[in-house]
């Protein structure tokens, strides 16, 4: 048996520290052990509890070590078989010996037999349960009949009175705390199985909408506190912004014009904006965050821009810079990878004041890099950096506003929960001239018909990505790598430039060649995902990408986004290898079926639900145990109104229901 200790740290693991974690510590399917069953009607392949006398009990060696135990109740034999005991188990196993077991019964070599069934030794009176057996969530050492003990200490010790009062209860027609909790833990046997195994119980109801009202409550008062706070005004002053979008050689679309109104608003308030700018790839986002940042320089403000890779910074950069120099506005690059003297000159401009705008990397919010007058900090591809990060972005000024960007769309269920502490825009149409994208599903078996395809697109003066996984070789995964890749192509295609680009370049390197590939010099791009975002080319109108069946959904779509640019068809190639998994199958079936970006991403939240979909934002808010967001909208729905009724009102319920849930935890949501 584990020691005290022992216990405590296994349970550690599974996240409880307290009576109230036992408490929802909650099963995950039940076995029914309240009805035994006699060894003549126990039918084969039926889970049953039966109970028998031991005849005998003898330890073979041949073809393993196994512990075979003959049984009866008088009217049939069973034979019992452990090929893993310990010694205690077998003098448990004496002649006479009255054995209740529960298991699955099947032919054998002697006859019928159990192979490992929860057995224990008792008295011809000892009853049977009265409720289902709980099955729960685990950790290797430490046994159910351990967690069904502290479980059950913790319940009928632990005060299990309500948070929420009985009208409101009522009003939402939910069950008691107390009876639901119980219900949960000791079922009684006629209940419908498969309503509590599915969680669609009035008992799993009441636990979903509990959590998810904590989860509301605690996003809604960082949303309420942050309101509460100082920021400096930025108000719309129509000068650089009005010959901004008057030196553009295209009108923004309705989309873009609405999302910069709303921030332009946003800006102007005397409290902080925290507002997440989503849209899909190409939709324009770019530009919209050049608004936000030019109204900020109008009030003699200093903007901070960050993404999360040098090869988008500097792309951001070369955009930024083409914009906003003609307009008198200083724009200065920071990456890690600056030369010393480069990096000196940068910093001082930006600590004098001079630079008004700041591109670069996590680079932008190490300790040496200090602001003059920092009012907007530009996030993209926020969910890519933690939220630590982010808040050090922010505290290099006093409450600067903040801006984050997603061209990962985030379905609408997530945005009501983990997103509820932010205001959220969203570009829902694409600028004009922007061409459908089609996209096939190639074996790897007519890579000959690909190289084909890329020969004859480029000999039409159009150029191609060719995408790679990884850089070097894994004897794990045995992927072709970039350089390898690069070198057969070269190989093959004598009469084409081709280019190589990936993470481990240095950054003039990286520069260079997507200059080159920009200016047409190189019409076959080999790469890595570095070119995920932010790439720009408009004559390239075919993407080949390897070993697809390797790539998330949200990496998918967004390199396919990066041909499509330009007025030609353009052609998403995605070679995939044998065998495929179940998993590979679906996210290739639904990159192909759909092009657009929230379906997508609707469809990849509920394969990989929101902790693998969230990114580092999941150390910023509680993720959901028990509620599924596909599943229980009409409960997120109903929570996010009783969470803000709540804080209006200034219910007592608030911080019972927050104690009760989320206790002495701390979430970054102010980030």
């Amino acid at each position: 048996m584990p020691s005290r200790p022992e216990v405590e740290k296994q349970l550690e693991k599974l996240g409880i520290h307290s009576r109230l974690d036992l408490v929802l510590h909650l099963p995950l399917r039940y076995e029914d052990e309240t009805q035994l069953t006699a060894l003549k009607d126990a039918r084969t392949g039926d889970a049953v509890v039966v109970e028998a006398e031991v005849v005998e009990a003898d330890v073979k060696y041949r073809p393993r070590r196994t512990l075979v135990v003959k049984l009866t109740d008088g009217e049939r034999d069973l034979w019992v078989r452990f090929m893993n005991f310990y010694p205690s188990q077998v003098k448990q196993m004496q002649a006479g010996k009255r054995l209740r077991l529960f298991g699955e019964v099947r032919p054998g070599f002697f006859g019928d037999e159990m192979v490992h069934p929860k057995y224990r030794v008792v008295g011809k009176d000892t009853p049977l349960p009265t409720s289902l057996t709980p099955v729960y969530p685990t950790t290797a050492g430490l046994s159910q009949n351990e967690l069904r003990e502290r479980i059950g200490g913790a319940l009928d010790k632990f005060a299990l009175e309500d948070t929420l009062e009985p009208e409101l209860l009522a009003q939402l027609r939910l069950g008691r705390f107390r009876e639901s909790v119980l219900f949960l833990h000791r079922p009684p046997p006629k209940v419908d199985r498969a309503s509590l195994e599915e969680r669609t119980h009035p008992a799993w109801r009441r636990l979903k909408f509990d959590e998810l009202l904590a989860q509301q409550l605690a996003m809604r008062i960082a949303y309420r506190e942050r309101r509460s706070k100082a920021a400096t005004k930025l108000p719309a002053k129509h000068t650089l912004t009005n010959a901004l979008v008057k030196s553009l050689p295209f009108a923004l679309t309705r989309a873009q014009k609405k999302a910069s109104a709303t921030i332009a608003k946003d800006l102007a308030l005397p409290h902080p904006m925290r507002r997440l700018l989503q849209g899909d790839v190409g939709s324009g986002k770019t530009l919209v965050a050049a608004l936000a940042a030019v109204q900020a320089v109008e009030n003699a403000a200093q903007v901070a821009f960050m993404a999360p890779t040098e090869i988008l910074a500097e792309q951001h950069y070369l955009k930024l810079k083409h914009w906003l120099e003609p307009l008198g506005i200083r724009v200065a690059w920071v990456a890690g990878s600056l030369k010393a003297r480069a990096k000196k000159q940068a910093l001082e401009a930006i600590a004098a004041g001079e630079t008004q705008l700041a591109i670069g990397t996590h680079a932008l919010f190490q300790d040496d890099v200090k602001f003059a007058k920092l009012g907007l900090a530009i996030v993209d591809e926020q969910h890519r950096f933690g939220v630590a990060q982010r808040l050090a972005l922010a505290a290099k000024g006093v409450e600067p506003h903040q801006l984050m960007m997603s061209a990962t769309p985030i379905p609408r269920t997530l945005s009501m929960s983990y997103f509820a502490d932010l205001d959220v825009s969203v570009i829902d149409e694409m600028p004009p001239g922007r061409t459908p994208i089609v996209t096939k599903l190639v074996d790897e078996s007519r890579r000959d018909e690909v190289l084909a395809r890329v020969r004859d697109a480029c000999a039409e003066g159009d150029q191609a990505y060719w995408v790679c996984p990884l850089i070097e070789e894994s004897e794990v995964l045995q992927l072709k790598t970039a350089i390898e890749t690069y070198e057969t192509l070269q190989a093959t295609f004598p009469d084409l430039a081709v280019g190589l680009v990936h993470g481990r370049l240095k950054t003039e390197e990286k520069a260079q060649v997507m200059e080159d590939f920009k200016a047409r010099r190189i019409q076959l791009l080999v790469a890595t995902t570095v070119i995920e975002v932010g790439v720009d080319v408009p004559n390239a109108t075919l993407m080949v990408i390897e070993h697809a069946e390797r790539m998330g959904l949200a990496q998918l779509h967004q390199l396919r986004g990066r041909v499509g640019r330009g007025p030609g068809k353009s052609l998403a190639i995605l070679l995939y290898h044998r065998p495929l998994s179940e998993a590979a199958t679906q996210r290739l079936k639904i990159i192909y079926e759909n092009d657009d970006g929230f379906e997508i991403a609707r469809q990849d939240l509920l394969l990989r639900g929101p902790g693998e979909f969230l990114g580092s934002r999941q150390s910023g808010a509680p993720l959901l145990r028990f509620a599924d967001l596909e599943r229980d909208t009409d409960l997120l729905e109903s929570a996010r109104d009783v969470a803000d009724e709540l804080i209006a009102t200034g219910d007592a319920a608030v911080s019972r229901h927050l104690e009760r849930w989320l206790g002495t935890k701390r979430f970054f949501l102010k980030a």
